[in-house]
């Protein structure tokens, strides 16, 4: 039957679990299950909700809800966050001591420094969707490709000057082609480019039938960033539709911090629905049990963590390849003079594939007289212990920002291992979210790669656990959205 397997291979009946699922950490030896839960007795010393909409899990005790979602990512919250505007009780079951998974930010000595490299693309659907306004600002310089004798701007908003460089009559024609044929993506269908043949990225830019001074020298840098692939072995029709949404609406950062979304999500969800410091050691269709003994009774359990973790609570979740990711933040003695524009190297002089003066696109991430540049490093430096890519990264920032950066003060190093999931020919964004009656999964891992990826999963998990709740998920996905 459809939506009946837990696992990620063709539905056959020798994977087929049984409709009321148990995870194997939720069984005894001899695979005797577990009794259920009895229904919990009215408790005076309940936890008291902080601020935030969260509560610390601090003692053990029963709880019941209709839906536990493991993982208060952005995908985890947005799950909640549309299933409470239904009218389902939920709670929110996060490991860490915070809620917002990748979307977290740092606050130190006045800097704001997010773990994160996301840059998001203003005004899509699912920003849309969210509790209310994302204060995203957009950078207005668009994207400077620096070359080893030249630099293009593309991306930038209407009136903005070109970059400080001379420009030759080759320069000035590669720029032109740039302009034209990007804004040409942007007007081209969906669908249209899902009838171009399925290659890998890299194939895709091979096969086109242009200077390698533009495909190499331009076109694959600027992949690079996007899609945070150096070897662009991501699905030929993810790196259009990257490369469209980039030509229609450019790039942003949100203001206040990439934490702005996870914030905004909280702040609409009923007060104590998100228990933090509360790893899932076992799940069941009908309760999660804590790592301290906890036991939720529920309805569903909606999976909202990353993939790897999703795999040890049901086994035979794919977990996909990933591509790694270090950012570096460091912090300038004066103010630099840097516009709200994201620089990538196409020279490669160094491990830092592309770099952002944050704070001159949002001046609340650093304090008065002071910039904040973060800076991206991926594939295989970004497994670079943090002060070799340091070092090694200093003299190429001071390249770029045409100062000496020898005496910048790093921040931070924030390394993830497993930042963005490979997503490789054939092209599959959405991947089945409900793996069986009362068990679901959402995540960046079932649809495509980023925050945008997380959201669209979460919504789709939260239209599949209505449809099953009997309720109608268009017309109650809509009233929580209004």
């Amino acid at each position: 039957m459809p939506g009946s397997c837990a696992c990620d291979a063709p539905v056959r009946s020798s994977y087929c679990r049984p409709a009321s699922y148990v995870s194997p950490g939720h069984r005894r030896a001899g695979g005797a299950r577990r009794p259920e839960p009895d229904p919990p007795a009215p408790r005076p010393d309940a936890p008291t909700t902080s601020r935030g909409g969260h509560v610390p899990s601090s003692r053990k005790h029963r709880s019941e809800t209709d839906v536990v979602v493991i993982g208060a990512s952005p995908a985890g919250l947005a799950a909640a966050y549309h299933l409470t505007g239904a009218g389902l009780s939920v709670t929110v079951l996060e490991a860490a001591a915070r809620p917002g998974g990748r979307l977290a930010t740092v606050r130190r000595d006045g800097f704001l420094l997010d773990r994160s490299s996301w840059l998001p693309v203003p005004g899509t659907p699912e920003l849309r969707r969210l509790p209310g306004p994302l204060p995203v600002r957009r950078l207005t310089g668009g994207v400077v490709l620096h070359g080893t004798d030249r630099a293009h701007r593309i991306g930038a908003a209407v009136g903005h000057p070109g970059p400080r460089h001379q420009r030759t009559l080759t320069g000035t024609f590669d720029q032109a082609w740039l302009r034209a044929n990007l804004g040409r993506l942007g007007t081209l269908s969906e669908s249209r480019l899902h009838s171009r043949p399925e290659l890998t990225a890299h194939a895709a830019l091979a096969s086109r039938p242009i200077p390698s001074r533009i495909s190499e020298g331009s076109l694959r840098p600027l992949l690079t960033a996007l899609l945070g692939d150096p070897d662009l072995t991501a699905s030929r029709r993810l790196s259009d539709l990257t490369l469209r949404a980039f030509a229609r609406s450019g790039l942003g950062i949100t203001a206040g911090g990439a934490d702005a979304l996870p914030r905004l999500l909280l702040a609409a969800l009923p007060p104590g629905t998100v228990r933090t410091g509360a790893r899932a050691a076992s799940v069941a269709t009908t309760a999660v049990t804590t790592e301290d003994g906890d036991t939720v009774g529920c309805r569903a359990v909606l999976l909202a963590t990353g993939a790897r973790e999703a795999a040890r609570l049901v086994p035979g979740i794919r977990v996909p390849d990933h591509h790694p990711v270090t950012v570096l933040h460091h912090a300038t003695p004066a103010p630099l003079e840097a516009g709200p524009e994201l620089l990538v190297d196409a020279a490669r002089r160094g491990p830092v594939t592309h770099t952002l003066a944050v704070s001159a696109a949002d001046p609340s991430r650093a304090p008065e007289g002071r910039t904040l540049v973060t800076s991206v490093v991926l594939g295989a430096e970004a497994g670079e212990p943090a002060d070799v890519l340091d070092k090694a990264a200093r003299t190429q920032l001071g390249t770029l920002y045409g100062t000496s950066a020898h005496d910048w003060e790093l921040l931070a190093a924030h390394h993830d291992a497993e930042a963005i999931p490979a997503l490789p020919p054939p092209f599959a964004p959405q991947r089945r979210v409900r793996l069986l009656d009362g068990m679901y999964v959402c995540g960046d891992h079932r649809a495509t790669p980023g925050i945008t990826g997380e959201l669209s999963s979460a919504r789709r998990a939260a239209e599949a656990v209505l449809w099953d709740s009997g309720l109608r998920p268009a017309e109650t996905l809509k009233s929580a959205a209004a």
